[in-house]
């Protein structure tokens, strides 16, 4: 006995299947799933905002961002860096406070008072 399956989408139906294997594909879905070599094209020529020249490639375009120390939005690496340490006592101990619940700061002024 053959096993059959059928696939809907919001069209109808989209494909069936005989025995697990693909026996038929709606035709306009075959000619979107076909694939072929992917081209990028070049970019359309522009004028530079930085020097007026005009740029009209992508090699050109790159070559004009390291020449004139520009980045591309988007394409930039953000650093890390740590929160610079307090050098100061004062510092430190303001830092400490503010990270600190005021039910831990209370506890802490009731035990000073108490010495």
């Amino acid at each position: 006995m053959s096993r059959y399956r059928a696939v809907y989408d919001r069209k109808g139906l989209l494909a069936e299947y005989q025995d697990d294997e693909l026996v038929w594909v709606r035709e306009e879905l075959d000619k979107h799933t076909k694939s072929g070599h992917q081209i990028m094209l070049d970019i359309q020529p522009y004028k530079s905002m930085v020097d007026g020249s005009m740029i009209t490639s992508r090699s050109k375009h790159r070559e004009h961002l390291r020449q004139h120390n520009c980045i591309e939005i988007g394409n930039e690496t953000m650093q890390n860096t740590p929160p610079p340490i307090p050098t100061n006592r004062r510092e430190m101990l303001h830092r400490r406070l503010g990270d600190m619940s005021d039910r831990q700061a209370n506890q802490i002024l009731a035990q000073l008072r108490r010495n």
